[in-house]
């Protein structure tokens, strides 16, 4: 329970760092969905582990009234997400996020009904999913890897790269970028 503050505090101070517009961590605790729906997501995660499973999307559905921001109880989260704008953000059943990403509003991590087992995609650490990117699959996107917004992703993104398009029409090794 302890750790689990802990990393709660990292994830709001991790908000505060990114965005400009937060003055203090108090604010980001008391007014930023993106920190109340980790705080949702960290409880019924731990009830959907415990199988506890009614209980579990119960109060991942109250997060997502409260704050326009889905996180299906099954997904599994790293360290210091930030949710910037989150509403429309949808995180399915098998998705894996990474540690320090950032994802922005409108983003969908789902599936394509086709695959039955792992059926979300994986994040990699310091990934940034622009806002309105839609990722459907049980694909990788590797670490540090930036797509663009209102991208479409349906194939595996290899680390350090720069993606845009919808679909993904363009990916720019980011050691090629400022070249």
């Amino acid at each position: 329970m302890l750790r689990s503050l802990k990393e709660l505090y990292e994830d709001a101070q991790n908000i505060k760092e990114k965005d400009p517009a937060a003055r203090c961590i108090l604010e980001v605790i008391l007014l930023y969905p993106g920190f109340h729906i980790l705080v949702f997501h960290k409880i019924a995660h731990f009830l959907y582990r415990k199988k506890w499973l009614f209980l579990a999307r119960l109060l991942s559905q109250i997060g997502r009234f409260l704050t326009g921001i889905e996180i299906h109880p099954g997904a599994k989260i790293g360290r210091r997400l930030f949710i910037d704008h989150g509403m429309g953000i949808v995180i399915g059943q098998t998705a894996v996020i990474g540690n320090d990403c950032t994802i922005y509003h409108g983003v969908t991590l789902g599936g394509t009904g086709k695959d039955t087992v792992k059926r979300h995609p994986t994040l990699g650490n310091h990934v940034m999913v622009g806002c309105g990117t839609k990722i459907l699959g049980p694909i990788q996107i590797g670490d540090n890897v930036k797509i663009g917004a209102g991208s479409l992703v349906l194939k595996a993104i290899q680390p350090n790269c720069t993606a845009v398009g919808a679909p993904i029409n363009k990916i720019i090794e980011q050691e090629k970028i400022g070249k």
